[in-house]
């Protein structure tokens, strides 16, 4: 949706926009900025309602330039399915001023931006590394980092909840008699491998701080060392649940630069692929949280539909979990014969499991008990942090892109 002539009349009586730069390409409205303007305008647009989403900040390295990096606020709207991109270009050493105090979820968008690039965002309370380990040397996506340079982790973090990049050691609060506890990073309780360091109050968690990045592998490097078609496997590697939709998103990107149009038939596929992929991620939340409150009925009712679903891939390309199906343009192979008669049946059978979880958790008085009040995130919230899909859904706010930015056959 093209808005750009619309974003720069609402923004010519309030900013110098003859030092702003507007563009449209490849469906995106873009809006150069001076590193200084980027908070103001976030600001506005925020403040104004025009935006509410703030999906992503990225950056973008060009060793070529004199201003060697960009860095990419991507803004949505939930109320008018609008978006725009807002870019500005940072001086190797130089800081940008921070987006946290606008939106809260830019706090681990700028620490991954400083991870993998080595921006600092100024302002920022926590500007230390989030995806590498704490040791590691250099930033792994500038375009003169080694693809396959190794560094590895001796050393443990120590568990820490305050702000300073040295990990400083848990101090216990004047008043409060707080236990320090460490989950993870691999423990029954942690359903992906991360690591939680929580101060207990009884059994209330009073703060936490969280370690991720054990799995992370930089796909973005590895992609940048790849032909577009050969990326596809590592996509499968992103979210291996749901392993299709990784391959969907990527192919539609590419597709979208090089201005193809996938056949019907292809676009058919895709939908129905990314919809199971859909139904296996649910029962695989559903089931694990049913597993840590006591509910192993239901983990095993939830993870039988999740075994036809992998049936059903299995039938389709031979693989199970990482099915590498689409190609830049289409699919890889049609599907055997019998296969649609196969998925119409599952659809079916699923609709009587729906029914049957329904009252084994959802109307389960320990589930209820278990579940009430515990982690409320209201709407407002959601948004504030960037919650996407069926959290955000379920914290009150009605929008799925499916219907809201239909795509394929939807």
């Amino acid at each position: 949706m093209n808005i750009i002539n619309d974003l720069k009349s609402n923004l010519s009586s309030l900013f110098p926009v003859d030092q702003f730069q507007f563009d449209y390409a490849f469906d995106n409205n873009v809006i150069w900025l001076p590193k200084e303007s980027v908070v103001p305008v976030l600001k506005h647009f925020k403040s104004t309602g025009q935006f509410d989403f703030l999906m992503c900040i990225s950056g973008v390295d060009y060793p070529e330039r004199a201003d060697r990096f960009e860095v990419c606020y991507e803004l949505f709207s939930s109320k008018t399915t609008r978006r725009v991109r807002i870019k500005t270009s940072v001086k190797e050493g130089e800081k940008i001023p921070t987006a946290q105090y606008v939106w809260k979820a830019a706090d681990w968008f700028e620490r991954e931006v400083y991870d993998m690039f080595g921006v600092e965002f100024e302002g920022h309370p926590n500007m230390r590394r989030i995806l590498v380990h704490q040791q590691f040397v250099g930033y792994p996506l500038r375009k003169d980092y080694p693809a396959d340079r190794q560094q590895h982790c001796t050393e443990a973090l120590p568990v820490h909840f305050d702000n300073p990049r040295d990990g400083s050691k848990y101090v216990e609060e004047e008043g409060k008699d707080l236990v320090p506890l460490n989950i993870g990073p691999s423990h029954p309780a942690t359903h992906g491998t991360l690591r939680i360091m929580v101060a207990l109050d009884g059994e209330k968690v009073h703060r936490a701080n969280v370690e991720l990045g054990y799995l992370h592998r930089c796909f973005e490097k590895m992609a940048e060392t790849h032909p577009y078609n050969q990326v596809i496997p590592y996509t499968d590697r992103l979210n291996y649940c749901s392993a299709p939709m990784n391959n969907i998103g990527y192919c539609k990107a590419v597709e979208k630069l090089l201005g193809v149009e996938i056949p019907p038939k292809a676009q058919a596929i895709r939908v129905i692929l990314a919809e199971l992929s859909r139904i296996i991620d649910h029962i695989v939340c559903l089931g694990a949280s049913a597993v840590d409150l006591g509910a192993l009925t239901g983990f095993f009712h939830l993870f039988t539909y999740r075994e036809k679903v992998y049936t059903l891939f299995e039938k389709l390309c031979g693989a199970r979990l990482t099915v590498s199906l689409t190609r830049i343009g289409g699919m890889a192979q049609n599907p055997p014969e019998g296969w649609f008669d196969d998925v119409l049946q599952f659809c079916k059978e699923m609709r009587v499991g729906i029914d049957e979880i329904d009252g084994l958790l959802t109307n389960n008085k320990i589930w209820i008990q278990r579940t009430r009040g515990v982690g409320a995130i209201s709407a407002e919230e959601a948004i504030e942090w960037g919650y996407t899909g069926p959290c955000l859904r379920a914290a009150g706010v009605n929008l799925d892109l499916r219907k809201a930015s239909p795509y394929y056959g939807y």
